[in-house]
């Protein structure tokens, strides 16, 4: 659902049709670089992730003398794409990365792809070689557009100096209004530069995009009936409700409403996880009372989320005897997965808004809901089945204690940047998240590598604010250079790789489904010379690199040193931080819906099936 252009914090022109008259603005004469550059200016980028190389090096001339535009010089252009997204995931502006030709533009398409499935608002700006040799196998020439088409919300191949001002206001505006997204601006080298004229703001041509924000009346009324007259009605909210900044509205609807609420991976924190109403995280490793809430629903209403495979499981099965009102900015998602009984087209903040009314009006005329009955199956599946974990038998450090502590023991509005795989889970169930923006991570896509740079990106935004990045040690061996980066442009981080020695969701995946068969999965150097069995990644060695890199490190063994080590990372504010903590290998996530299987199906644990009785269905 959209970022709102209020919500972006930057000063986006209005569109106007090409013919709506002259500008009263001073005309300039500039390069089409320089054009560039003070486009960024205006639209309100203040820092751009990027790397120069030769078809976008005329950009950086001018860019040299900005006093508006801070660029941050990133080791690979992947870390400049996913630090734009976790600049904009933290800031709720549009996220900017510039990077060159061929190899440069494609190292963006991973970021690029990450920021399209989870709608995240990103101007990538490419360099091309020119004009005249576009088409000819230049050298670094790639078509980038051609490439990155199915994986950005709409992209821009420039050729003329003259484009680039109206171009970019263009960019800006569609990457942040409607459903956000990525949009690529690939821009030929004597585009930037030939010379041109400049003025601000330009008109832009923005034929067809016109985003429906307000929802219809009647579909806002049918829903409101449909939740008063429900018994079982949960609020199933993704990440839309964030990305329009609906937290304070959906907090008055849940409150109003009185019915659960279950936020996804993308939504987390956009409702207190301290919240009685709050059942926790839905999806292949939602807690218990989650999946089975929305399996025993009669009603789900669903607001600004998609219906995706990892929070249905088996698609047929899921939700039996729900009717499904499902709310989004964008009309492609609606009963693309799931059918709609009332489908609302609209703004996740003025769908919400709305429904508190229509509720209300429910309420005046005598129809409340009467969620007694399943408030006591909620409570008692919650008390039965909580998200835990057991310490290991052999005295070592549990991943999910180190997480817990690492966000029991963070400053107020901590910003958490997860990777991909246990680590992220653990860090979604084990780190209670009150405030929205302060949760990052790769959803849709399942990024490895996403942390650190995002990490970055979200502090160069929010600098006033701790960051830390929860990693595993095969994520941060992808992109763990952007380290450099960090302690070069004063961007203190803090990083916890939880150290393993494994990829450790594929290993987990491994033991349950593939007889302990490990192919591939194992990251250390196995038993030293005497025999041991290795514990963790010790090539590289975490520590050594990391303060090759510019930072403080720190490992941790033992659980006696866990708090005194975290203390020691969050007062260390002049430098990035990595503590390299070695965790048991055997642990595992739970609960889980094993891939392809129905969500009555979901484990509390290895071996344990919840026991729901025989009275829900009823």
């Amino acid at each position: 659902m959209p970022m709102t252009e209020q919500a972006t914090g930057a000063p986006h022109p209005q569109p106007r049709a090409r013919n709506g008259g002259p500008s009263s603005a001073s005309v300039e004469h500039l390069t089409g670089a320089q054009s560039l550059i003070r486009s960024l200016e205006e639209v309100g980028a203040d820092t751009v992730f990027g790397l120069p190389g030769g078809c976008i090096l005329p950009a950086y001339d001018p860019l040299m003398d900005s006093t508006r535009v801070r660029h941050i010089l990133v080791r690979h252009e992947q870390g400049a794409g996913h630090a734009a997204t976790g600049y904009a995931q933290a800031t709720g502006k549009v996220g900017v990365c510039m990077v060159t030709s061929g190899p440069g533009a494609t190292n963006l398409v991973t970021p690029i792809a990450d920021a399209a499935m989870d709608s995240v608002p990103m101007v990538a700006i490419t360099g091309q070689v020119a004009s005249a040799a576009i088409g000819t196998d230049a050298f670094q020439e790639a078509d980038i557009c051609g490439i990155t088409m199915p994986i950005t919300k709409h992209n821009f191949l420039v050729t003329r100096a003259e484009d680039i001002a109206h171009t970019i206001a263009e960019a800006f505006h569609i990457a942040s209004t409607g459903r956000p997204g990525p949009v690529l601006v690939d821009i030929a080298k004597d585009a930037l530069q030939s010379k041109t004229t400049f003025s601000w703001p330009p008109t832009m041509d923005l034929p067809g995009y016109r985003p429906v924000t307000k929802p219809h009346a009647k579909q806002i009324r049918e829903a409101a009936k449909l939740i008063t007259q429900a018994k079982r009605p949960v609020l199933y909210v993704g990440g839309g409700v964030m990305k329009s900044g609906a937290t304070a509205e959906l907090k008055v609807l849940a409150e109003l409403t009185g019915a659960p609420v279950t936020t996804t991976l993308m939504a987390l924190g956009s409702f207190p996880d301290s919240h009685p109403q709050h059942v926790g995280m839905p999806g292949m490793h939602g807690s218990v009372t989650a999946v089975t809430a929305l399996q025993k629903a009669d009603l789900i209403v669903a607001l600004g989320a998609r219906f995706d495979d990892r929070v249905t499981g088996k698609l047929d099965s899921f939700a039996p005897y729900a009717k499904i009102v499902h709310a989004d900015i964008d009309p492609a998602e609606i009963g693309k997965n799931r059918a709609a009984d009332v489908p609302i087209v609209g703004d996740a903040r003025e769908v919400i808004a709305d429904l508190v009314q229509a509720v209300q009006a429910e309420h005046t005329e005598g129809n409340t809901g009467d969620y007694a009955s399943w408030w006591k199956d909620l409570n008692r599946w919650r008390e039965t089945y909580p998200v835990g974990y057991d310490l290991p038998e052999d005295g070592s450090l549990s991943p999910q204690q180190v997480i817990q502590r690492i966000g029991e023991l963070a400053p107020e509005g901590t910003i958490f940047a997860a990777g991909v795989g246990q680590h992220q889970m653990w860090a979604s169930h084990f780190i209670q998240y009150e405030q929205p923006a302060t949760w990052l991570n790769s959803g849709g896509a399942g990024t490895m590598g996403y942390a650190v740079p995002a990490a970055m990106g979200a502090k160069a935004g929010m600098p006033e604010r701790a960051v830390w990045a929860i990693d595993g040690d095969g994520c941060f061996q992808m992109t763990n250079q952007e380290l450099t980066t960090c302690a070069l442009n004063n961007i203190p981080i803090k990083v916890a790789i939880i150290n393993n020695g494994a990829l450790g969701m594929v290993r987990q995946w491994q033991t349950l489904f593939y007889n302990q068969r490990y192919s591939n999965t194992v990251l250390h150097s196995g038993p030293d010379a005497d025999g041991n069995a290795a514990k963790g990644t010790r090539v590289p060695d975490f520590v050594k690199l990391s303060e090759a890199m510019g930072c403080y490190a720190i490992r941790c063994e033992d659980p006696a040193d866990l708090d005194k080590v975290i203390a020691e990372a969050n007062a260390i504010n002049d430098r990035p931080v990595v503590i390299d903590f070695i965790v048991h290998e055997d642990a595992m996530v739970w609960p889980m819906v094993a891939a392809g299987t129905s969500n009555d199906e979901v484990m509390a644990a290895r071996g344990v099936r919840p026991d729901f009785g025989d009275n829900e269905d009823d």
